[in-house]
């Protein structure tokens, strides 16, 4: 009985305490300067342009006295540990890859559960004793050095390893001989969004000039090149194969076909359409242009003997097969092998002479086995509302693997027998944790012009609608990505504390097609910010929960749509979480390689596209006078995709403005970039601070 008085009296204490702190939470002074700047004859102020520079010593110094404000206001959330020891008891449990072929090895990823990276085992055959081909977290102390990528020479001799260090983009690539694990000495610097795509006796790969000491992470990246590198020679010797010397800001990637005598060359201006050059490589051919950009997207599936089988929404807005000579790539010589349908086509892929094709349909996956010609063999059958990953493999394989996982489901690894079509289960996720308890549903409302709007709804049977749960309510829309049913450990917190975690799939993302994502880019993202909107509203209008309780969170374009949001409508969310945004769009083009958003954004550099940006760009429309959600504005030292000039700028801002008690907070993760690779224990960690932060300013206490 004494013990619980105290206890009690304790948390009364804590509660007291962050009460008064919340209404005398006193931000650190973040200078102001004159900058201005004149977009066609209108003056805009950017008074804290100087936190732009991020390797600045006065910008080091705001940023550290940002996290102990942040720090200082978290740990004084009584729950916050608990929450924290919470998370890592449901994350350790084993986690596992879909196993894949490599000559007579079978490799595949396993975490054991609290693992700051996967490690890659191989195994002879499928019950051969697993044993470490290569484990990450022995690159580094702290886990902040991932795998990237790896690929297989043809052979399977060799394998190209591409590493990332601290969430940055940047990729090193090194080379080991597979049988020993041994290091070649192959060593490729400065790589960016691009493997090693092998091809004989070496690989293409794609990089950028050695950037400015000291500017690496924030410079805008130009002139990407492609370039072969044979193996055992140094990089300096490394034959360049594409460049592009009129056009600094496009990228450009390598494709192999599986045979090895196709090259082609993907160029873009951006994260969708591109234009396509070919070679031949058995007859030493110079590149021909295949397809001219960049309105269309065009995918190299694999060649089928002289043809090319490419996956294109050219005069199909939800995609299609078709099979190319690339001598006359005219689309009057086209073949259509998988045409259109009603649902998108989301992706396809080669194996055992098949194909397989990946389908949405209101964003949960549908899979269908094609012979080569495309005609259909049959549907794999799933689970049910899900996300399944596509069968694929060489063309003399005769099994494959494929992957099945849901909000409810933390996922089941398949074999699918290419002989009899018959799915198995390989390998089961099991956690401890009794998830039958909780049910997923998913809804159509409607949007401010009128649109039909899918969104899933998750959390424990037989939940209450009476407006007082906890909800955290997701989106991205944009860039044509899709969000589909995922499984979250994190998310779990939430769902066990009665809490209902909403996931929206707003106009710009790619459920629905092309159409889809047009109606949320360009002078249309208005929509997505309204689809947002609308399911707030919905969420509180069928009494899940109540403004008081809502908590809108998003990352990348998906901080973008949350800081919009919050500074369009403040009164309908009481916490917001805008990780690693996009929140200055008059300048969001001018660093790393924020200029290939253009083709989704539009650029400030142009008067129509910067009449309708300034509109909703969140820093620039920040007001005094309003009561804003209680933030906490989350991004990384090491961000050089969103570069964390962004986040320093909306925070400084929102809280120079913000007139109300809600807290304004900036959570500056180090050694971290904008999400790949971050190490477990950086995982579980943010994830304590958010539900901790939502919690308490919902008026929550969980159960711990």
């Amino acid at each position: 009985m004494k013990k619980q008085y105290l206890l009690m009296s304790a948390l009364a204490i804590s509660t007291a305490a962050m009460a008064q702190q919340k209404t005398m939470l006193k931000y650190p002074d973040t200078k102001k300067d004159n900058t201005v700047d004149n977009y066609f004859g209108i003056s805009i102020a950017d008074p804290y342009r100087w936190l732009e520079n991020d390797t600045a010593a006065a910008v080091k110094d705001w940023v550290i006295s940002q996290n102990k404000i942040t720090n200082n206001y978290l740990s004084q959330i009584p729950y916050r540990d608990k929450i924290k020891k919470r998370l890592t008891e449901l994350w350790n449990y084993p986690k596992y890859s879909a196993p894949f072929k490599k000559g007579e090895n079978y490799f595949f990823y396993k975490n054991d559960g609290l693992q700051n990276q996967a490690v890659l085992y191989y195994q002879q055959g499928l019950t051969g004793e697993p044993k470490i081909f290569l484990d990450p977290n022995k690159l580094s102390s702290d886990g902040t050095i991932a795998l990237n990528n790896i690929t297989f020479s043809k052979d399977n001799k060799y394998a190209a390893i591409g590493t990332s260090a601290s969430g940055s983009d940047w990729v090193e690539i090194k080379v080991i001989d597979v049988a020993t694990q041994n290091p070649t000495g192959d060593v490729i610097k400065w790589v960016k969004f691009s493997g090693a795509t092998w091809c004989k006796d070496g690989f293409y790969y794609s990089r950028y000039d050695e950037p400015v000491s000291g500017k690496e992470f924030s410079n805008q990246n130009q002139f990407q090149k492609v370039y072969y590198h044979k193996l055992g020679t140094p990089q300096s010797a490394d034959q360049l194969v594409f460049e592009d010397k009129v056009h600094p800001l496009r990228y450009f990637g390598a494709v192999v076909t599986e045979d090895e005598r196709f090259l082609v060359v993907v160029a873009s201006e951006g994260t969708h359409g591109n234009e396509l050059y070919w070679k031949d490589l058995t007859k030493g051919d110079d590149f021909k242009l295949l397809f001219k950009g960049f309105e269309n997207d065009y995918d190299i599936v694999d060649n089928d003997g002289d043809r090319l089988l490419v996956l294109t929404n050219n005069n199909a807005a939800n995609f299609r097969l078709i099979s190319v000579d690339p001598n006359n790539p005219d689309p009057s010589g086209w073949k259509e092998i998988i045409p259109q349908s009603k649902d998108l086509l989301n992706g396809v892929s080669t194996g055992g002479g098949r194909l397989f094709a990946s389908y949405l349909k209101d964003a949960s996956t549908r899979l269908h086995e094609h012979e080569m010609n495309g005609k259909l063999i049959r549907e794999i059958k799933l689970e049910g509302i899900g996300t399944a990953s596509l069968p694929s493999g060489k063309k003399t394989d005769k099994e494959f693997f494929y992957t099945f996982s849901s909000f409810t489901n933390p996922g089941t690894i398949y074999r699918y027998d290419a002989a009899t079509g018959r799915s198995s289960v390989f390998r089961k996720t099991e956690i401890n944790f009794n998830i039958a308890n909780y049910e997923t549903k998913q809804v159509f409302y409607t949007s401010k012009d009128g649109t039909k709007v899918p969104m899933f709804i998750v959390h424990k049977k037989g939940l209450k609608l009476d407006g007082s749960n906890p909800t955290y309510l997701y989106a991205y829309g944009g860039f044509n990505i899709s969000l589909t049913p995922s499984f979250s450990v994190s998310r779990l917190v939430l769902l066990e504390n009665g809490g209902v975690f909403a996931l929206a799939n707003l106009r710009g993302g790619g459920e629905y097609g092309e159409a889809w994502h047009k109606g949320g880019m360009m002078e249309k993202k208005q929509n997505v910010f309204d689809d947002f909107i609308a399911a707030g509203e919905y969420l509180v209008k069928e009494k899940y929960t109540s403004p008081s309780k809502l908590a809108i969170a998003g990352g990348s374009n998906g901080g973008l749509l949350v800081g919009a949001c919050e500074i369009q409508r403040p009164d309908l969310f009481k916490v917001a979480f805008p990780a690693v945004g996009v929140l200055d769009m008059l300048r969001y083009h001018k660093f790393t390689i924020g200029w290939g958003w253009a083709v989704e954004y539009g650029s400030s550099e142009k008067k129509e596209q910067f009449d309708y940006l300034i509109k909703y760009s969140p820093l620039h429309n920040i007001k005094t006078g309003i009561n804003y959600p209680a933030t906490m504005i989350i991004t990384a030292d090491h961000d050089d995709r969103v570069v964390p000039a962004h986040s320093f700028k909306f925070g400084a801002t929102l809280q120079e403005k913000q007139s109300g008690d809600n807290p304004i907070l900036i959570r500056i993760e180090s050694k971290a970039g904008h999400g790949a690779g971050k190490p477990t224990s950086k995982i579980i960690e943010e994830a304590a601070d958010v539900w901790s932060f939502m919690f308490w300013n919902t008026g929550v206490t969980p159960k711990y």
